[in-house]
């Protein structure tokens, strides 16, 4: 800082106050260009750990996704919120379960902890719930295949555990009922298809993957029955994912604009207003399955 100074005529305080963007500062135009090409000039850096310590924090955001489906939405979501903070001079740092130690190492600026988003009892507001959460989502998904028809509908579950279950689950279970459609049937994704059969037995015209891979272990155990989507079950996923558009027959699929979320989520850890970072609704992308 002091060769900035130096180099572009001023004193070291306002070299800070130019690269910091102090507010209510009365300094020329002039001068702040002076400083900021003085700067680029010389590669100067500001110093992380001595801005940690006199900010009390570091530009640093922590996201623990740890068991979170590394899905689109997921990949989306973490692109928005670190192009975001970037805009505003932060990094992000991500950990899928070892967090604990990088917040006692940086001093995190703010944590998000999408998991405990997920698991708390308040989970429906936390995401958004029927405004633009998860709720929303999933009432976008069933209701394309009650347009289509259907009133029969089963959801697809992984057959191991998933964090994400009890959450879509029930907003499967609510967005069927807002629908007026029976409750739905369940089927466990696995390398079997008999429940398959079983749900066609029992007249399951349509089934919707609480994520695009149970959608297409679906679309996998129709193939092995010798059966084929939409002519014998209609099948939906959700994420829109690469592999469902290489499938065959391709999947339909619901897509979310997951890098929005990501930057009204930056914006609001760091406290600056949400602007246009509003996400669109989720659409369906309609293929070939449903």
């Amino acid at each position: 800082m002091r060769d900035v100074a130096r180099a572009s005529g001023v004193s070291q305080a306002t070299v800070s106050f130019v690269l910091n963007e102090t507010a209510n500062q009365t300094i020329p135009d002039a001068t702040r260009e002076r400083v900021r090409r003085a700067a680029a000039e010389l590669g100067y850096v500001p110093h992380s750990i001595a801005r940690a310590l006199r900010e009390g924090a570091s530009r640093i955001v922590v996201l623990e996704a740890g068991g979170l489906p590394r899905g689109n939405s997921l990949e989306s979501f973490i692109a928005g919120l670190d192009a975001e903070l970037a805009l505003a001079g932060h990094s992000l740092l991500v950990s899928y379960g070892s967090s604990a130690a990088a917040i006692e190492a940086v001093s995190p600026r703010a944590v998000i902890d999408l998991p405990a988003v997920y698991a708390s009892p308040d989970r429906e507001v936390a995401d958004g719930g029927w405004i633009d959460g998860m709720a929303a989502h999933t009432l976008t998904q069933i209701g394309h295949l009650a347009g289509r028809g259907h009133r029969k509908i089963a959801v697809a579950v992984p057959a191991g555990p998933d964090p994400l279950f009890a959450l879509m689950a029930g907003h499967v279970r609510s967005a069927a009922q807002e629908l007026r459609l029976p409750p739905p049937e369940t089927v466990l994704v696995d390398d079997r298809p008999d429940q398959l059969r079983a749900l066609l037995d029992a007249g399951i015209t349509a089934v919707a993957g609480l994520h695009d891979d149970a959608a297409l272990g679906v679309l996998a155990a129709l193939s092995d029955l010798g059966l084929r989507a939409p002519d014998d079950l209609a099948v939906i996923g959700f994420d829109d994912t690469p592999q469902g558009a290489l499938w065959r027959p391709r999947l339909t699929s619901v897509r979310i604009d997951a890098r929005a979320y990501g930057r009204r989520t930056a914006r609001q850890v760091l406290g600056l207003p949400v602007g246009d970072a509003t996400p669109a609704p989720a659409q369906v992308i309609v293929r070939d399955s449903a």
